[in-house]
C-alpha cells in the first residue's frame, strides 16, 4: 500500500497554470482531431503566430509541435494583455498504425493542420480463404 499526501490548493494551482499558462509556460495550444477515410487531420489553434516560427519534429512515434507568439513592445503602456506569449510545446504519441513519413502540414489563418495517413499495414484488405480446393475472397479487417 502506496500513501499519497494530497494538498488541494498546490493541485489547484497546478490545474490552474495548466489551463490558463504562466508568462514563463504559456497554455497548451487548443486542437481538434478526427479521422477521414485513410487519414488523420489535427489542428491547432495559433492565431497570431508567425508561420517561421513553428516547428514540427517527429522522433520515432513522437510529433512535436513548438511555436512562438513573440512578445510585446515592452515600451508600450498595456492596457490589457490576456493573450499568452512565449513559446509552446505539444506532443502527440502517434500509434504504429500511422505512417510518421508521410505527414503533411499547412498552415493558414492562424490555424497548423496536420494531415497524417493510416500505414498500408493498418489498412483493410482482403485475405484469401481456401476450402475444399476452392478459394474465395472475403473482407478481413486486420
Amino acid at each position: 500500500m502506496m500513501l499519497m499526501r494530497t494538498d488541494p490548493f498546490r493541485d489547484l494551482d497546478r490545474l490552474t497554470q495548466q489551463i490558463l499558462g504562466t508568462t514563463a509556460r504559456p497554455a497548451v495550444m487548443p486542437m481538434d482531431a478526427w479521422r477521414e477515410e485513410d487519414r488523420f487531420v489535427v489542428e491547432f489553434d495559433l492565431p497570431g503566430v508567425n508561420a517561421d516560427s513553428l516547428d514540427l519534429d517527429v522522433d520515432k512515434n513522437t510529433l512535436t509541435v513548438h511555436a512562438e507568439r513573440t512578445a510585446l513592445n515592452e515600451n508600450q503602456e498595456m492596457v490589457a494583455a490576456e493573450r499568452p506569449r512565449g513559446v509552446f510545446s505539444r506532443q502527440l504519441f502517434l500509434g504504429e498504425n500511422l505512417d510518421a513519413d508521410k505527414i503533411e502540414a499547412s498552415y493558414e489563418a492562424g490555424v497548423l493542420r496536420l494531415t497524417i495517413p493510416v500505414a498500408e499495414k493498418a489498412r483493410p484488405r482482403k485475405i484469401e480463404i481456401s476450402s475444399n480446393g476452392h478459394s474465395e475472397q472475403k473482407a478481413v479487417n486486420a
